[in-house]
Order: C-alpha cells, then structure tokens, then sequence
C-alpha cells in the first residue's frame, strides 16, 4: 500500500500560498511589470497543487483533515488580502507595499516550513523524511530570486529569497551531517506474506 508514511506536507501547504500570493504581487494592477514573477509563480501554484493531490491522496485521514482545514484557511486568507487591496488601496505603490510585505512574510513561511522536519531530523539523527531534492531546491530558488532582485532592485523578492537561500544551506548541512547516521530500512512498514 502506498502511504506518505511520516513526510509533513507542511513545505507544500506553505509554498501552495506563497506562489499565490506571487501570482497576485505580480499582476499588473498591484506591482506593473512583473511578468516573469507571475509566470513563474503560476507555474509553481500549478505543480504545488498537484505536489497536494497526490500527498492527499496517499495520506492517512487524520492528515487528510488537517490539509483541508489549512488550504480552506489559505482561499479565505487570499480572498480577503484581494478584496483589501483592490478595495482599499488605490495606486499600484500602495498595492504594492501591502501584497509584498505579505509575501515576504509567507515566502519566509515556505523556506523555513521544512524546519519542522529539520528539528525532527537533529533529534533522530536520520535525514529519511528530509527529501534532499526539495532542499537543494529550496537553496537553488532562493540564489535565483535573490540574484533577480538584485538586478529589478525589488527588495520584497530579495530579502524572504536571501533568507531562502540560508534556509536551503542550512538544510544541505544538515542533510550532509546525519546521512551517514540515517537507517534507510523500512521499519515502519511490515511485510505482507501472500497466502500460497
């Protein structure tokens, strides 16, 4: 039986709004030309939600419960911060300075979500629950955000990707110190014997 076994899906629930709330930044009515930050977060948006069918699918119901109440949090918290800025805020500045300062705040959120595996992997000394290609990606997104802001001179994509990128080291560290302490057997799934 295929199960997510004890993986969090912490990192996807935080990226799924993160990139929403990129999308939203970027559209031409709260920061102009932005189009690379909107096709770029779009896409995320798209294989994050498919990152969360498929990690709901082979979850237990207990887990299936606790991602249906955070994603129904995240559509009311986005559609509320929509509904603020295009009724309240009317220049693109202002619009701006509110949809980036959250987005700073949930792009934080995402890049440091794998800490609540990180403490789990210090006191297991095992990286098995760590996925090592979502940490070099944590570390490879944040230096490119973080170099294009440089260049757009954006200070809300530059700082939450300059901390992106520690965060994404500091997983790599870990991941490099307790590998070799990592037991990669299964002990948590039992074998199932056939009748002959």
């Amino acid at each position: 039986m295929k199960s997510v076994q004890h993986f969090k899906p912490d990192p996807y629930l935080a990226a799924i709004l993160n990139c929403a709330m990129w999308v939203f930044y970027g559209m031409p009515f709260v920061h102009p030309d932005s189009l690379l930050v909107v096709t770029i977060n779009g896409f995320g948006l798209f294989i994050e939600a498919v990152y969360i069918a498929i990690f709901f699918t082979y979850s237990k119901w207990s887990k299936k419960r606790r991602m249906i109440v955070v994603l129904l949090v995240e559509i009311i918290f986005f559609v509320g911060v929509m509904l603020i800025t295009l009724n309240v805020f009317h220049t693109t500045k202002a619009r701006s300075n509110l949809v980036g300062a959250l987005c700073v705040a949930f792009n934080v959120i995402m890049y440091t979500s794998p800490l609540t595996v990180m403490s789990m992997v210090i006191k297991t000394k095992s990286v098995k629950f760590m996925p090592f290609w979502l940490s070099a990606a944590n570390l490879a997104n944040g230096v490119v955000w973080f170099i294009y802001a440089l260049i757009k001179i954006d200070p809300w994509i530059a700082v939450p990707n300059g901390l992106g990128a520690v965060s994404g080291l500091v997983q790599l560290i870990l991941y490099a110190v307790y590998y070799r302490t990592t037991d990669w057997e299964d002990k948590d799934l039992k074998e199932v014997e056939l009748p002959a």
